[in-house]
């Protein structure tokens, strides 16, 4: 919102037609095209319309502009101060080294000290430790150029073990705090946490992949709208391909499919939401459920008397 309703799809689009009218002029079909990539595709009615016939006077009939300089649309104070937030998390050291300078002038909008994060596990991974990010930044090298990678991992029991793959997605679980990849190995698809890496090297002999498809599988569940639970639903699986039918005023039926090594992570997600959701299908996810639920009451505590 602080981006998107300040500078809208129609100021990007004008914005690329100035520039090349700026720079010696713009024909139609250049035009047409500025329209089609920035804005929406029955944008081209208001925003030609408005330009040609000088509703908005910044476009001559022949393409050429009044302007001498292409336009430049300054970020504000607050969403400088919003970037500014987001280089303080630890995170962003991963994909790039320094804050930029001109955000030296202002204060971050909010800090981590702001924010209060429940229901995630505290052993994330340590984002500030110089070797997670000397692999990372090889593993990020790796995967945007499809180089194979030697990697030593220490499993959950603390044995090492090595394997030879090439990553093709680094992804974050924001519920266990950790990245990992997925690649192809010379047996199948692997996926690793970057946390348990011990050594990280490319690797340069020859390597026959043997990739797989990624499983997918589907849950089914009923949602009841109450205290925005749809709202929440809808952001909180965003990334998920989902169907979603409403059954009446306050309950909806949704389908998400997932890849399967995201069954225990989507377990305790939907989990979160308490009664607000209940599945139906399949019976397998509903015996995982019920199965991690009698986990959870062993560690409760007694009530007290």
């Amino acid at each position: 919102m602080l981006f998107s309703e300040l500078y809208s799809a129609y100021y990007n689009a004008v914005a690329k037609i100035l520039s090349s009218a700026v720079n010696g002029g713009i024909t139609d079909r250049q035009l047409r095209e500025a329209v089609s990539l920035s804005a929406f595709d029955e944008s081209i009615l208001t925003i030609e319309t408005a330009l040609k016939d000088q509703q908005w006077q910044l476009l001559y009939k022949d393409g050429t502009t009044p302007l001498e300089h292409a336009p430049a649309m300054p970020l504000t104070t607050l969403q400088k101060r919003w970037i500014k937030s987001v280089y303080l998390d630890p995170r962003i050291r991963l994909f790039t080294d320094d804050t930029p300078s001109w955000l030296d002038d202002v204060e971050p909008l909010f800090t981590d000290e702001d924010v209060c994060v429940f229901d995630k596990y505290a052993d994330g991974d340590d984002f500030t430790d110089e070797t997670y990010i000397r692999f990372f930044h090889m593993i990020l090298h790796a995967a945007e150029n499809s180089l194979p990678l030697k990697l030593s991992v220490r499993n959950r029991h603390g044995h090492i073990r090595n394997t030879v793959m090439v990553p093709k997605v680094i992804e974050y679980s924001e519920k266990d705090d950790k990245f990992r990849i997925m690649g192809d190995s010379s047996t199948s698809t692997v996926t690793v946490n970057i946390g348990r890496i011990t050594q990280c090297s490319v690797y340069e002999g020859n390597v026959s992949l043997s990739p797989s498809e990624q499983e997918y599988e589907t849950v089914e569940f009923d949602l009841f709208d109450t205290r925005k639970a749809l709202e929440r639903v809808l952001m909180h699986f965003a990334h998920f391909e989902k169907e979603v039918e409403r059954l009446d005023e306050s309950h909806y039926h949704v389908i998400l499919r997932y890849e399967h090594s995201d069954r225990t992570e989507l377990l305790i997600r939907i989990l979160s939401f308490g009664p607000m959701i209940k599945v139906t299908a399949p019976k397998s996810f509903i015996l995982l459920i019920k199965m991690r639920l009698e986990r959870q009451k062993q560690y409760l505590p007694p009530a007290s008397l």
